[in-house]
């Protein structure tokens, strides 16, 4: 998130411009990307998979999706009960959405982390240090522990935990040489944990 330590010094943070200034920042860096690639003579979509052809198409990657998400909800459970993750880091509550506005704007924040960071660390990055290290392991395992120090501000062992789930969609993106699912999982994940935030922000006390 983007001023993330000055979020947490305020009482009453501004989470609307918080939200609106993150996702600026990472539709930033999803053009950089996109301009990087179109200079090598890349399309967009040998890095985001071939376009739907079919209604069928669409369905079949919704269902990935959501086995996905299902799956990965379970290991990240386990791996955050071994590491003692509780549900919220402390001081993070900031960031959970309050009132319709701000839960609207979380929700296409979500969407954007979910087309922005797949892409970005996904579909570039994780390609990147692959054939760097001509090693598709070492690329997927760069590129997780890069997405966990993104989300560093959220602590270490939940960082540590943010890693494994990179390490997660990229096995997905690399067998599925397709990143939609994992767009799909990814927002859906996002937007679960602020709407249940807001939830028990509001009516647990």
């Amino acid at each position: 998130m983007v001023r993330v330590d000055r979020m947490r010094a305020v009482e009453h943070p501004n989470r609307a411009l918080s939200y609106a200034a993150t996702m600026l920042f990472e539709w930033c860096l999803f053009g950089l990307v996109t301009l990087g690639l179109r200079r090598r003579g890349i399309p967009l979509a040998a890095i985001m998979g071939a376009r739907w052809r079919s209604a069928r198409e669409v369905l079949h990657d919704i269902g990935i999706g959501a086995a996905f998400w299902g799956i990965s909800f379970v290991l990240l459970a386990f791996f955050g009960a071994l590491l003692r993750v509780g549900r919220m880091a402390r001081g993070l509550e900031y960031l959970i959405p309050e009132g319709p506005v701000e839960l609207t704007m979380f929700v296409a924040l979500s969407i954007t982390a979910g087309i922005c960071e797949e892409t970005i660390f996904r579909g570039f990055l994780q390609r990147q240090f692959t054939a760097w290290t001509r090693s598709v392991p070492a690329g997927l395992v760069i590129s997780a522990i890069a997405f966990g120090a993104g989300h560093a501000y959220q602590g270490p062992r939940r960082a540590v935990v943010i890693g494994i789930y990179g390490a997660m969609f990229g096995v997905l993106a690399h067998r599925r040489r397709n990143l939609r699912p994992g767009m799909m999982a990814h927002a859906w994940q996002d937007t679960v944990s602020g709407v249940v935030g807001s939830v028990m922000r509001r009516y647990v006390r």
